[in-house]
């Protein structure tokens, strides 16, 4: 029986629907820019998204379990088998989700960059003096914040706040959660930072979020290393001193800004040069065609 099912949590780009003792999350086709959802769909979005993670997912299992259970529908109640969430959608076991966004910074750009130029500082991190825009930092950084409601922005905290942020939710727990999800943030980065070099791909900052399974595991969950949650930089061509071209919603972004009145409605040529990024970035670093 095929009835419908509508999604318990809806965010600008996924959709979540509980199973009951499972949950699946589907990478929509939107994009969202500057915080607002766009008009217009990027066609297989969703799927490079969701590709990705597992790709990431099957890549880490070594370093600490994930949340996947399958990409494949079949695996999933009836109602997702139906041809706008097949490639789309992942069958994961639930979370009681950490509520850290766990940020590493393995290149200085973006906030980071902004903040050094005004203190020598990253989220309250002293970095070595006279570094230019885009360098690779001396080691990766974690630079933790907190998750914010949908239409508000997340807040930077240091290393130590994040102790007691997570002191309040899990009492007497504080300080060896935060240290964990610190350590498994950097193994991971490292990890996949390593091997996306060698296909020819930077990952200049990404984030991670983490979850406890009912038996008190550290799991990652969410989503993994995608162009939505990262920032991919191509390796030929990276010159520090500068902004660097990337695999993402750049060009939308450009856009955006160069045509204001634009309605939030992106021309066709710029959706086909943003998908034509993120298939790029996923067969680089799969070595496989979507």
């Amino acid at each position: 029986m095929n009835t419908e099912m509508k999604p318990v949590k809806e965010g600008k780009v996924r959709e979540i629907y509980d199973c009951g003792d499972s949950l699946v999350m589907v990478a929509t086709d939107r994009i969202s820019c500057f915080d607002v959802i766009l008009k217009n769909d990027v066609r297989k979005k969703g799927t490079v998204l969701t590709q990705m993670s597992r790709f990431w997912f099957d890549m880490t299992r070594d370093i600490l379990p994930n949340h996947m259970i399958s990409v494949d529908v079949k695996d999933m109640p009836e109602f997702f088998r139906q041809p706008r969430f097949d490639g789309n959608s992942m069958l994961c076991r639930k979370l009681q989700m950490f509520p850290v966004e766990c940020i590493v910074r393995g290149y200085i750009t973006g906030s980071g960059w902004a903040s050094y130029q005004k203190s020598g500082t990253v989220c309250g991190i002293a970095l070595p003096e006279g570094l230019k825009e885009s360098d690779k930092l001396p080691e990766p950084i974690y630079t933790p914040s907190t998750k914010a409601e949908i239409g508000d922005h997340d807040e930077n905290i240091s290393y130590e706040q994040s102790i007691v942020h997570l002191e309040k939710y899990f009492p007497g727990r504080g300080e060896e959660y935060a240290a964990k999800l610190r350590d498994y943030t950097i193994a991971l980065y490292q990890k996949c930072a390593d091997y996306a070099l060698g296909r020819g791909i930077i990952i200049a900052d990404t984030k991670f979020e983490f979850g406890l399974d009912e038996q008190g595991n550290i799991v990652l969950g969410d989503e993994m290393l995608t162009p939505d949650s990262s920032r991919f930089w191509p390796a030929e061509g990276y010159e520090p001193g500068h902004g660097q071209p990337s695999f993402d919603k750049q060009f939308a972004r450009d856009w955006l800004k160069a045509n204001p009145g634009n309605d939030w409605t992106l021309p066709e040529e710029i959706v086909e040069k943003t998908i034509g990024k993120y298939l790029q970035a996923y067969e680089l670093l799969t070595g496989k065609q979507l």
